[in-house]
């Protein structure tokens, strides 16, 4: 059996400020650098990956090399487990109205100029399955955002997750995989 350790980026600026992030390049915070080391540590004591595999954002790739550094295995850059596309929500404040939502279909919702979360799951889902068919028997760290780790949960348990729940930043999600199925996903505490 095998297992993908999927990781919500830890606290970025954009999270502290409670804005859609305007561009890849915000980075994180120190308290974000501070969740990221906990996560090292807590996968150290239970878990053995062999690899890291981060979003090409630098909220991801920076929770990527802290972690990465801290159980000294390799890090790869995958460019679909990049952040959902907010189109014109970037920048502006997680209160922001949002013409058209609905929260009983909020997978179906794009965002003006953006993507939906259904689009984020063909993208998503591909790079998973990737990661398991190639490492069967081993564990994967997989790094990303709010918004792929809804994607993820999807893919790998059939059902979206409730509306507004979001995995916290630096929050891990244990996923096993056995023979191209996925066995269940548990959060960790």
């Amino acid at each position: 059996m095998g297992r993908l350790l999927l990781i919500r980026h830890a606290e970025s600026e954009g999270n502290r400020d409670q804005v859609f992030t305007a561009t890849p390049l915000v980075p994180l915070t120190e308290v974000g650098r501070d969740q990221a080391r906990a996560a090292a540590q807590w996968l150290q004591r239970r878990h053995e990956p062999r690899h890291v595999v981060s979003s090409p954002f630098t909220r991801a790739r920076e929770t990527a090399a802290i972690i990465a550094g801290h159980l000294a295995i390799p890090v790869s850059v995958e460019e679909d487990l990049r952040e959902r596309d907010y189109g014109r929500l970037a920048g502006l404040a997680y209160s922001t109205p949002r013409p058209g939502y609905d929260r009983e279909r909020y997978w179906g919702w794009r965002p003006d100029g953006g993507e939906t979360l259904e689009e984020v799951l063909v993208r998503v889902g591909a790079v998973l399955d990737r990661l398991a068919t190639a490492a069967p028997g081993h564990e994967v760290i997989v790094v990303s955002h709010g918004a792929v780790m809804m994607a993820a949960h999807r893919h790998v348990s059939g059902v979206w997750p409730p509306v507004g729940r979001v995995v916290r930043n630096a929050g891990i999600v244990v996923v096993e995989h056995r023979k191209g199925r996925y066995l269940g996903a548990v959060e960790t505490p």
